[in-house]
């Protein structure tokens, strides 16, 4: 496969007058990596760090060898449904096996990457809805339970007819055990190749009492990896960071097959990755003992890293900094820059595009608020509210379309609005402009997103909801400075209830299945607003939500005596706006509230004239 210079719009248009074929030879996952294979047979591709400790050796698979172990999996799988396609659940961190899950499943068959940290419940919904008929899950560890939810998967799903875990566990066949009796090709497993066959489904949007499973193609998959890698630069000499789960995109396709494609190498930083403490501890130690020059990262981690000390020697090797999954404010990207010296390149990405849509490219500057240029082949722009395409530099809602684009959800009837006539729309307020750059300033659909991490609002709602009390629920995202976003909630009351936000909570959070969507704060609202036809109207909730969280900000700065805040959710997403309050003579200070806004994504004015803005 040839590499690509990729700087800008120009570069893009390039590549785009010259046959697909030329950009991405391969239609098939699996003959992409054979060639890779091939021509980098010794090369290091896989390098996984059993603990933290430096004295602990690595394992290493070489591209020759991860190969080949790609292939025992796909045999695997077909010996264990032999006359059925492998649709294999994968519930595993980011360890080597997670890896050979996934290559090898779609290989045969296809493969569901799910979150292992939902409960019981709605992992067997999941499970239900992608037709598995193979799990492989992580057995007993003392580091991190899957096992006691996973092995209840079986009776829960009739369709499932084999249960392989990774270390071994009471009643389902060890899966390292069982890789090894398989021959190293893909004799039983007869790869397709068809560019447009499924190789996977992804659930997105959190979950809810249906499952919402995005489906890739082959096609889908290579074209957004190898573009992230050209994008990227990378080449064969590259070592990428990358503890990112296979089940959120980023991980297995951004950061993952990108750097495979480039012949590359994969350092995976122990099984609970950058949740190890200790690792996180030793971030920098761990880039200088393995020669790692890109770091992929969320904003949060960034956060965490600015707290850290590292010696110049430390990181002389890392040349970039790669983000994304929630808005990355320029302030925190500045930090960073200045310092270590690291360039940071942003992404906007979606899990029906396998995890790309724009990304920032390595070989040109970093433009403050740019979520960078399009994929090659990949067109974006914006919509206005009345179905019109978007002028340079007009906000409406982003749509894109090209090869990383996926045929839609598994049950049809849920395209509707995200699906529509060849184009994914984004739900994401924002404009294009002239060079192709991709700006976002807001977002149209309830999507809440934790440090990249998506939570439907949904499911914060159903679980409040259920109290008797509760007559309407909201949920929204919150900024926050480190995770991005935090889930809050609105809720109004029967009338005569006596019940408060702190009962509420812990009635919620005992029915929404995952920590992260537990709402940092109930705010009881004597009435949830609402719009003329009787929806609840969420702009105005993300607007008091971004209120609060601002208004803090300036009371914990000391500044709230002073200064109110005034926060509207319009065509172009949140902005603030600052004012003297009335009875304060002298003027804001700007150059404080520069220095709180700069660690936020949301546009602010600053008002001199008094008045109270809240």
């Amino acid at each position: 496969m040839q590499h690509h210079r990729i700087r800008d719009a120009e570069d893009l248009a390039r590549i785009e007058a010259r046959p697909y074929a030329s950009f991405m030879a391969h239609g098939h996952v699996y003959d992409a990596l054979c060639e890779v294979a091939a021509l980098h047979p010794a090369r290091i591709a896989l390098s996984y760090l059993l603990d933290a400790d430096p004295a602990t050796p690595p394992r290493h698979w070489c591209y020759a060898d991860l190969l080949a172990d790609i292939r025992r999996a796909a045999n695997l799988f077909a010996s264990l449904v032999p006359d059925e396609t492998p649709r294999v659940a994968m519930l595993l961190p980011a360890i080597p096996q997670a890896w050979l899950t996934l290559l090898g499943a779609e290989t045969a068959g296809l493969v569901c990457p799910i979150n292992y940290l939902l409960d019981a419940a709605h992992l067997a919904e999941l499970v239900r809805a992608s037709g598995a008929n193979i799990l492989v899950a992580l057995g007993p560890h003392p580091e991190l339970d899957i096992w006691s939810r996973a092995a209840t998967l079986a009776d829960a799903c009739p369709a499932l007819r084999q249960v392989l875990a990774v270390g071994g566990a009471p009643g389902a066949t060890d899966f390292d055990a069982a890789l090894s009796r398989m021959p190293p090709d893909a004799s039983l497993a007869r790869p397709t190749r068809s560019a447009d066959g499924l190789a996977a489904l992804f659930h997105t949007g959190g979950t809810t009492g249906a499952p919402k499973l995005a489906q890739h193609t082959h096609r889908n998959q290579l074209h957004a990896a190898w573009s992230a890698a050209q994008l990227y630069a990378m080449r064969e000499d590259d070592v990428i960071l990358n503890g990112f789960p296979l089940f959120h995109v980023a991980g297995s396709f951004v950061y993952g097959l990108s750097a495979l494609l480039s012949g590359a190498r994969i350092v995976l930083p122990t099984l609970l990755g950058l949740r190890n403490p200790a690792l996180v501890r030793r971030y920098w130690s761990v880039v200088r003992e393995h020669d790692v020059s890109l770091l992929a990262t969320v904003p949060t981690v960034i956060a965490t890293l600015l707290g850290l000390e590292a010696e110049p020697e430390g990181h002389a090797r890392v040349r970039a900094l790669l983000t994304g999954g929630s808005p990355l404010p320029n302030e925190l990207a500045n930090a960073f820059e200045r310092k270590f010296g690291i360039p940071v390149r942003n992404i906007l990405g979606m899990t029906e595009c396998a995890g790309v849509v724009s990304i920032e490219p390595f070989l040109a500057p970093r433009v403050h608020g740019s979520c960078g240029i399009p994929l090659p082949f990949t067109e974006v722009k914006a919509v206005a509210h009345d179905g019109r395409d978007c002028a340079p530099g007009e906000s409406g809602v982003l749509r894109l379309r090209g090869p990383n684009v996926g045929p839609g959800y598994t049950e049809a009837h849920r395209n509707a609005g995200t699906f529509e006539d060849g184009w994914l729309i984004t739900g994401d307020i924002g404009h294009v402009d002239a060079q192709r750059r991709v700006f976002v300033t807001g977002r149209a659909k309830d999507l809440i997103i934790r440090s990249s991490h998506n939570i439907d609002p949904q499911v914060i709602e159903a679980a409040l909801l259920q109290h008797p009390e509760v007559e309407l629920a909201a949920a929204v995202g919150e900024p926050d400075e480190y995770a991005g976003e935090l889930p809050v909630a609105y809720v109004s009351l029967r009338p005569g209830s006596r019940i408060d936000a702190e009962a509420l909570s812990a009635f919620a959070n005992a029915r929404i299945p995952e920590r992260p969507a537990f709402p940092k704060r109930i705010e009881i609202l004597a009435a949830i607003p609402l719009t003329p036809v009787g929806k609840v109207y969420k702009p105005r909730l993300r607007a008091l939500a971004c209120e609060h969280a601002l208004t803090q900000r300036l009371r914990d700065a000391g500044l709230l005596d002073g200064v109110a805040v005034a926060v509207e959710d319009g065509a172009r997403g949140l902005h603030a706006r600052f004012r003297r309050r009335a009875a304060v003579d002298a003027a804001p200070d700007a150059e404080r509230l520069h220095a709180l806004m700069r660690a936020f994504a949301i546009p602010y004015e600053i008002d001199d004239r008094a008045g109270d803005a809240a």
